[in-house]
């Protein structure tokens, strides 16, 4: 009972946010529910609640960024209102203008204030520093120092921040209509299990459900269990013990290590981040389904990719839709581009140069102009092609700076964009694109994985100069012989147990795990609780001093 208190004691700790993985949260989720069983049925007191138990689970993680969070809801749903009563079309678009620049302030301010004005900074030589208004304004009202004067990230910002776009911006579609009741649409934004990493939900997609009665079958409750008892394997096996065990101490100093180890460590992390962001997602879906809501899957089996592209289709789905039907496709998608396409390709390739100090891709971008001209001179189609690769790339761009404010992440989306151009004009002519020889499926999913991998380098190693540490250490420190490899695997042979394990199931047909499933639901209730005890009884034994926050927590 004492517990109880202090979980819903009105307090933050930073040092120990409510998160999926420790037992306060499953309490809590737990007198949720209790509460839940009462109210479900009365629609509006069902959204009041879930709002203010949502509100307060943010707290709990962010502290006084509720405020912020506060502030988004009334502005977005008000504008949401205004944009569905204007009838002139200019009116809207000066409605939506004001929520783009509304929630994209909010966005940059918070996570990107200090990465722009560094490379401001940079490419112009200034000494601007940064200084947090809404703090001392705060501090200010109260007479002491309540708010911290550096700049926090918000907890789980990107994902409501778009959310909240996305939501107006369909209304003003007519996709869907407004929300006649304020405590709907602060419910579709604050659904605590999705709230901080996700995955973004659509309003057409989880809106209507709000309305509808609760509904929960033995079918419906055992898949539920089954994706949380997965998402925790998923996050503190494959994620948190490889991540402590062997990642971490290979990403802290790539230079202490052989590049094969780097190379055994980066395949550690695309496991790990798989696991960690899948395993937060499973979670998430899991507990949505208990009350009664069905959120779509965000990862599909994404490491047996063919390519780039199947791969970006499989691998955190709600924001690859939302960059292609809220950028790629206002860009003008594969058919054609403007003004907004130059503008925002141009200012990339500044950027590019500025954040890297690599002054030598100004021949680089000369060299592709000068290709640029001649293709438009002597291909049919030639603008189309060109347009639709440059609206790709500048999505792939901004959703590697969404991920995080830093010149890494704008390279490994780079990257990624580049490679998906790439492939679209291999695909056309590659030989191999429809054969059904499995050598020949396999050393697809085998570039795939490893390019997927390698571009993580930029994504893990965040500090800048660490990424080309690594590389040097690859390409020049290889210093692979089988003695030491055999010693590597004995000190770390726990942690390659766990990852040879992983790969196997990640990759195992989607029948035999559907078989699982089956077996699993199809179980007594009481067998079904008995399995899940010992599951996680054992889970917990095994990874008890190795939790570490969920990685998307930080966009």
């Amino acid at each position: 009972m004492e517990r109880l208190i202090n979980i819903f004691y009105p307090s933050f700790n930073s040092e120990d946010p409510l998160i999926f993985t420790q037992l306060d949260f499953w309490l809590f989720f737990l007198a949720v529910m209790v509460l839940f069983s009462f109210i479900h049925k009365h629609l509006l007191a069902r959204s009041i609640f879930v709002t203010i138990v949502s509100l307060f689970f943010y707290f709990k993680t962010s502290g006084l960024y509720v405020l912020l969070l506060g502030l988004s809801l009334v502005v977005n749903f008000t504008l949401g209102q205004l944009i569905y009563t204007r009838e002139k079309k200019l009116s809207k678009k000066w409605v939506i203008a004001i929520s783009a620049i509304f929630n994209l302030l909010i966005l940059g301010y918070f996570k990107y204030a200090y990465f722009f004005t560094d490379s401001f900074n940079a490419m112009f030589e200034t000494d601007y520093e940064i200084v947090n208004k809404f703090a001392q304004w705060g501090n200010g009202f109260f007479n002491e120092e309540v708010f911290e004067l550096k700049i926090f990230l918000p907890v789980g910002v990107s994902f409501f921040t778009f959310q909240s776009i996305s939501y107006v911006v369909d209304i003003y579609r007519e996709e869907i209509k407004p929300v006649k009741n304020f405590f709907d649409y602060t419910f579709f934004v604050t659904f605590f299990p999705q709230l901080v990493a996700g995955p973004i939900v659509r309003a057409r997609d989880f809106i209507p459900q709000i309305r509808e009665p609760f509904q929960l079958d033995k079918n419906d409750f055992s898949w539920a269990v089954i994706q949380i008892v997965k998402g925790l394997l998923k996050k503190l096996i494959l994620a948190d013990y490889i991540a402590v065990h062997f990642i971490d101490k290979v990403a802290d100093a790539p230079d202490a290590y052989p590049g094969f180890v780097s190379i055994l460590a980066m395949w550690g992390y695309s496991l790990q981040i798989y696991g960690d962001f899948s395993g937060y997602t499973d979670i998430a879906i899991g507990l949505s389904r208990l009350m009664g809501f069905k959120i779509k899957e965000n990862f599909d089996s994404p490491y047996k990719a063919r390519n780039v592209a199947e791969f970006w289709r499989r691998w955190h789905k709600s924001l690859g839709s939302w960059l292609r039907d809220y950028l790629y496709i206002p860009l003008g998608g594969n058919r054609t581009g403007g003004i907004g396409t130059y503008i925002a390709i141009s200012i990339i390739f500044i950027f590019l140069i500025f954040i890297t100090q690599w002054y030598e891709l100004i021949f680089i971008y000369v060299g592709l102009g000068a290709l640029y001209m001649i293709g438009y001179l002597i291909i049919p189609n030639f603008k189309k092609y060109v347009h639709r690769d440059l609206n790709l790339l500048i999505t792939m761009v901004v959703g590697g700076l969404w991920h995080g404010a830093s010149e890494n992440f704008v390279i490994w989306g780079a990257m990624n964009g580049i490679a998906l151009i790439i492939y679209k004009y291999w695909k056309r002519i590659s030989p191999y694109e429809e054969s059904k020889w499995w050598i020949t499926h396999f050393w697809k999913i085998f570039i795939t994985f490893n390019f997927i991998t390698f571009t993580r380098i930029w994504f893990r190693l965040e500090e800048d100069g660490l990424p080309m540490i690594m590389l040097d250490q690859i390409l020049y420190h290889f210093d692979f012989s089988w003695k030491l490899f055999v010693e590597v695997l004995v000190a770390y042979q726990s942690v390659f147990w766990v990852m040879l394990i992983g790969y196997i199931i990640h990759w195992l047909p989607g029948k035999v795990k559907d078989i699982w499933e089956k077996a699993f639901t199809n179980m007594p209730m009481v067998m079904q609780a008995l399995s899940v005890a010992v599951i996680i009884f054992l889970m917990y034994q095994m990874v008890s001093d190795t939790s570490k926050p969920f990685v998307y927590f930080q966009f």
